[in-house]
Parts: structure tokens; C-alpha cells; sequence
């Protein structure tokens, strides 16, 4: 390897233990009733939001989804302050009000998860649209799962996009099910099929390998630079977790114990692992263990938000709803 692919490839890898890490940590903290209502684990799927947000700009945008821990911290978040968010800290990314589905930074272009299935792409289109308009560069790329291709806010998103050359990058993340919900019994045709009748180029990667997600959308960025327009991609990953952890107490059984030990065999973060040198591989994974550990230190150190500053924040002039207003 030349010395700029050993860099990538332990980037790529520093990224994907990390968010695995980083849910891992997380869970743990759902269990101990730190982080209130749960969480939709990224465990499993992290090549995807590594390789695609390795192949971006600092000034570049993303938008994620409810599962969207992955899409932030790749992109750059602070996982202190990630993790702050998560346990509804005042030194949060959001001040504690966004938690785990609606966290952002828009320091390092990330506009927001969102809890709204197929929202965040039509967010992401007018961004980039946006910023175009106002003659600056950037690239938008919204993440989204296989649910949200039968839903018209997207498809709108893609009808605009390609009619108007938006420099923004369509990543569907295919694990499989919609909740619990099998793709083969959701989506008729194809999931690539619904990008190309808009004319969007679309193809189909293995999104269990942080490198091919990459060499895939670095095509589709350089492709937006140029003024091509939007690209598809589908990513086939598996989600190792629940889809909630709620499930972790119900126990639903639309999996068998078979599909899950099938699915773990191809494991991203091995995957990537195994492309370094043992050494490199475990002196990233010290590092990644003091990062998360100062970041939960942090989060339970840190304050509460006051309850009397609840409606703060709500509208942009900070205008507060009038007294005896029911509010």
C-alpha cells in the first residue's frame, strides 16, 4: 500500500470501531436508565456512514435518519458531547434537546438525524440546492433506509434533484427490514429502479466494506463537483442489533437465531480490521476505548438542563409562547 492508502484505510477503521464502540457504550447506558427511551442501534451497518463520509468535505452537508449515531460521528461530531446529547446534557450537541434522533452540528455540516422516514433526503436536496444558489461548492449526502423508498417526500427529493442538477448523494442503507418488515415483502421492482426512473444514476454496493462504500461514493461526489447532479446508492448491510432497543426487553422473533449468526459473519469492523497491521489495529482500538470512556465521564458529569429554559430555543428569534397561553 502507498502511505495515503495506509492513512485511509486506518481512518476507515478508526471510524467504524469507533461508532461501534460508541453504541456499544451507548446500550450499556439505555440498560442503566442514563439514556432515556432508547435507542435505534447503527451496530452492524458502520462501513456505510464511514465510507461515505470519508469521501466528503469538512464544508460538505449530511442528514441522517432515526438510527443516525454513525452519519454524525463520522462525519466528525464531537463523541463527547455526542454522547451528552444522548443522555439529554446541557453540554450536548443540542443542549440535550435533539437526543439520539434529531442530534446535529451543523459546525461540521451535519443538518440533522430525523425521526420522519424519508424526510431527511428531501432536507438534504434543499440544502445543496440551496447553497448552490448562494454560489457555494458543497456536496449533500442523505443517508436513509430501505424503508423509506415507498415514501413521497423522498421521491419528490428525487424528482427535483435530477431536474435541477443538485449536487446531492441518495445513500439508501438496505439492511434487510423495515422494522420488522422484510424488504421482499415492502418494496415491488427494485430499490435502485426507484432512483433511475428519475434519471438518477444508481448502482449497488456491498455495504458491509468500508472501502467499496467508499471507492462508490468518492464516483458519486466528484461526480456531484463537477455539476453532473445527484447519485444513488444502495448499500446491502445488516443491522447486527435491534431496531430498537426496546426489543432487547419484548424479544420480537422476526429473525431466527440462524439469519443472525449468518449476517455477523461479515462483520465491518473486521472486515476493515483486517486490512491493518496487528499493531496499528490495537493501538486504534486503545485509542478508541479512552475517547468513549472520557466521553461517558463527560456526559453523566455534565448538568441537566433547567427545566424552566424548556421552551427555550424552540423559534430562531426566541420568541417565548405568551403567558396563560396553555403552552
Amino acid at each position: 500500500m502507498t502511505a495515503s492508502a495506509v492513512d485511509s484505510a486506518v481512518g476507515l477503521y478508526r471510524t467504524v470501531r469507533l461508532v461501534r464502540r460508541f453504541e456499544e457504550r451507548a446500550i450499556e447506558l439505555v440498560r442503566s436508565g442514563d439514556i432515556v427511551g432508547g435507542i435505534h442501534p447503527y451496530v452492524g451497518q458502520e462501513a456505510v456512514a464511514a465510507g461515505v463520509c470519508a469521501a466528503l468535505g469538512a464544508g460538505d452537508l449530511v442528514t441522517g435518519t432515526h438510527r443516525g449515531h454513525g452519519h454524525v460521528l463520522a462525519k466528525g461530531a464531537d463523541p463527547a458531547r455526542m454522547m451528552a446529547e444522548l443522555t439529554g446534557r446541557e453540554s450536548g450537541l443540542n443542549k440535550g434537546r435533539g437526543g439520539s434522533m434529531h442530534a446535529a452540528d451543523f459546525g461540521v455540516g451535519v443538518l440533522g438525524a430525523n425521526a420522519i422516514v424519508g424526510a431527511a433526503g428531501a432536507i438534504a436536496t434543499g440544502a445543496a440546492w440551496a447553497r448552490r444558489r448562494l454560489g457555494t461548492p458543497v456536496v449533500a449526502a442523505t443517508f436513509f433506509g430501505d424503508g423509506a423508498v415507498n415514501e413521497g417526500m423522498l421521491l419528490e427529493a428525487f424528482n427535483l434533484a435530477a431536474l435541477w442538477r443538485v449536487p446531492v448523494l441518495f445513500v439508501c442503507e438496505n439492511n434487510g427490514y423495515a422494522t420488522t418488515m422484510r424488504v421482499d415483502d415492502a418494496v415491488a421492482g427494485s430499490i435502485t429502479g426507484r432512483a433511475e426512473a428519475f434519471g438518477i444514476p444508481a448502482s449497488t454496493v456491498d455495504g458491509q466494506d468500508p472501502e467499496a462504500v467508499l471507492a462508490a461514493a468518492r464516483e458519486a461526489v466528484d461526480r456531484a463537483r463537477a455539476g453532473a447532479g445527484p447519485s444513488f446508492l444502495e448499500c446491502r448491510t445488516r443491522r447486527f442489533d435491534a431496531h430498537h432497543t426496546f426489543e432487547h426487553v419484548v424479544r420480537l422473533r422476526y429473525r431466527t437465531d440462524e439469519e443472525l449468526a449468518g449476517i455477523r459473519a461479515r462483520d465491518p469492523v473486521d472486515i476493515q480490521g483486517a486490512r491493518l497491521d496487528a499493531a496499528v489495529r490495537a493501538e486504534v482500538d486503545e485509542e478508541v476505548e479512552r475517547v468513549l470512556a472520557n466521553a461517558v465521564e463527560f456526559a453523566l458529569a455534565s448538568p441537566l438542563p433547567d427545566p424552566l429554559t424548556a421552551l427555550d430555543h424552540l423559534y430562531a428569534s426566541g420568541l417565548r409562547p405568551r403567558p396563560g397561553s396553555g403552552v
